[in-house]
C-alpha cells in the first residue's frame, strides 16, 4: 500500500479514529516524556510522576508539573495539530484520543479529543475533583476553585488506571473505525497500545506514522516511517500535479 491508496481510503471513510503520542508535539518543541529534561533536580520524570513521590513531597512534584506547564504554555501547535484539525472538518464521524497531556490539539482547534492521561494545563481537587484551569503564574500548590481543598496535577501517573469515560470512548472510536492513524507513539505503553491492534482486528485500514517501527507495525497496512509533520503532510495533503 502507498500513500496515494490510503488517501483514497481517507477520503472515503466515514468513521476515522486517530491515536497520538509525543511525537506530534515534538515539533512544538515538547520533548517526549522520559526524555524531558534530561534530569531535573536529579530526579528523573518516571521517579516523579507516581502518586508516592506525591504524597512523600507534594510540593517537589508541582514544581516539576509547573515547569511543564509553562513550556506547554509558550509551545504553539504545528503543521501535525492542523493537519488532523482538517481531518477531522471533513470527516463524518472523527475521534482524536491522545496520550498527550499538554492541550495542544484543542489549542489547534481539535474538538471531539479524547485524553487519556490527563491535562497538565489544569488541576483536580483532591478532595471533590473539580477541574480548574491554570493560570500563568500560579502558586504551588494550587487550591480548589470550589471547596478551597488542594489541587493536584490533573495527570494519570504511574500505577493509576485511565479516566474509564474517555477510554471507553476511544474503545468504541476504534472498534468501528473504517481507518485509524498511529501517529507519533512508540505502540508500547498499554492500554492506548492495545488501541491500534484492536482496530486491525476489526477490519478498519490502519496507517502508522513513526520514525522506527513498532510493536504495531506488522498490524499495519501502511507504515510511514517519519516525523509526525512530515509523515502526516506525505499521507493527507495531495501532491502537486505537473
Amino acid at each position: 500500500m502507498t500513500p496515494r491508496d490510503a488517501r483514497e481510503r481517507i477520503r472515503n471513510a466515514e468513521h476515522i479514529a486517530v491515536l497520538t503520542g509525543a511525537g506530534v508535539s515534538a515539533a512544538s518543541g515538547i520533548a517526549t516524556f522520559r526524555g524531558e529534561d534530561g534530569l531535573w533536580r536529579t530526579y528523573r520524570a518516571q521517579d516523579l510522576a507516581t502518586p508516592r513521590a506525591y504524597a512523600r513531597d507534594s510540593l517537589l512534584v508541582w514544581e516539576w508539573y509547573a515547569m511543564r506547564f509553562h513550556k506547554v504554555m509558550n509551545a504553539e501547535p504545528n503543521p501535525a495539530h492542523d493537519l488532523l484539525v482538517g481531518l477531522e472538518a471533513r470527516t463524518a464521524d472523527f475521534t482524536l484520543v491522545t496520550q498527550n497531556v499538554d492541550g495542544l490539539h484543542e489549542r489547534a482547534g481539535s474538538r471531539n479529543v479524547q485524553e487519556l492521561h490527563g491535562n497538565l494545563t489544569k488541576s483536580r481537587c483532591e478532595r471533590c475533583g473539580n477541574l480548574d484551569a491554570l493560570p500563568q503564574g500560579f502558586s504551588v500548590p494550587p487550591h480548589c476553585s470550589l471547596c478551597g481543598s488542594r489541587a493536584r496535577p490533573n495527570v494519570v501517573w504511574f500505577g493509576e488506571t485511565l479516566p474509564a469515560a474517555p477510554f471507553q470512548r476511544a474503545v468504541d472510536a476504534f472498534e468501528h473505525a473504517d481507518v485509524a492513524l498511529i501517529v507519533g507513539t512508540s505502540a508500547v505503553v498499554e492500554p492506548a497500545a492495545s488501541l491500534g491492534r484492536l482496530a486491525a482486528q476489526n477490519g478498519a485500514y490502519v496507517v502508522e506514522v513513526n520514525p522506527e517501527e513498532t510493536p504495531l507495525s506488522p498490524f499495519a497496512h501502511l507504515s510511514i516511517c517519519e516525523d509526525a509533520v512530515t509523515g502526516l503532510t506525505r499521507l493527507l495533503e495531495e501532491p502537486p500535479a505537473y
